[in-house]
C-alpha cells in the first residue's frame, strides 16, 4: 500500500471521529474544554451597557432593586439577594442539557476554591431549568462540590437575557460589575483578580 492510500485512509479515520466527538454531548464538551486551555475563551470582565432611559438618565441596579430576587439550594434553604450585600456575588446561569455550560464549570471549580476562605466571596451556580437530580448527578460525577441553586423567582433581564452560560459578577452593592454570556474559562488569573479587587471596595 502506498503512502498517498496510508494518508487518505488515516485523515478519513481522523475526521470521523472528529464528526463524531462533535456530535456526542461529552464529546462536544471535551473539545470546548481543550479550546479553554489554549485560551480562545476568555471571560469578558466588563459592565454591559448602560442605556439612558427617556429623560436621559441612566439608573444602575442596586440590591435593593432586586428585593424579590431568590434563589433555593438543594435543601431547600433560600437565599435572597438583598441578603448578600456586602459580598461580592458569583451568578452563573447554566442547564443541564447545555455542553457550553457543562465545559465551563470545572474552571467555575478552580475559581471557588481560590475563594474557599473569603467568607466576602458567594458562588451562586443556578441551574435554570429545576433539574436537580441531573445537576446533582452532572457535580458528583465531575468531582465538583459548587453550590447549585434554582431560581424561586423570576431572573432579571439585565442578568439573564437569551443566552446560556451567562455570568454575573455583583459588586458588593449588587450592582453587575461584570457580565459574560457563552462559555469562558474562569480559572484565569485576570479573573480571580478581579474578584480580590472587588472585595477591596
Amino acid at each position: 500500500m502506498n503512502k498517498k492510500k496510508v494518508w487518505k485512509i488515516v485523515s478519513n479515520i481522523v475526521f470521523v471521529g472528529l464528526i463524531i466527538l462533535l456530535i456526542l454531548p461529552s464529546g462536544r464538551t471535551w473539545v470546548q474544554q481543550g479550546l479553554m486551555k489554549i485560551g480562545l475563551f476568555k471571560p469578558k470582565l466588563e459592565k454591559p451597557e448602560e442605556i439612558p432611559d427617556q429623560h436621559g438618565e441612566i439608573e444602575v441596579p442596586s440590591s435593593s432593586n432586586y428585593a424579590g430576587v431568590a434563589f433555593s439550594d438543594d435543601n431547600g434553604e433560600v437565599v435572597n439577594i438583598p441578603d448578600l450585600k456586602g459580598k461580592v456575588v458569583f451568578l452563573n446561569f447554566w442547564a443541564t442539557w447545555c455542553p457550553p455550560c457543562k465545559a465551563e464549570m470545572p474552571s467555575i471549580q478552580v475559581l471557588k476554591d481560590k475563594f474557599k476562605d473569603n467568607d466576602q466571596v458567594a458562588f451562586l451556580i443556578v441551574e435554570i431549568e429545576g433539574e436537580k437530580e441531573k445537576a446533582r448527578g452532572f457535580m458528583q460525577q465531575g468531582n465538583m462540590d459548587l453550590p447549585i441553586y434554582y431560581p424561586e423567582s423570576q431572573i432579571p433581564g439585565e442578568w439573564l437575557g437569551g443566552a446560556i452560560p451567562t455570568t454575573v459578577i455583583l459588586d458588593k452593592t449588587g450592582k453587575i460589575a461584570a457580565q459574560h454570556e457563552g462559555m469562558a474559562d474562569y480559572s484565569r488569573t485576570e479573573v480571580s483578580d478581579f474578584i480580590t479587587e472587588l472585595t477591596h471596595q
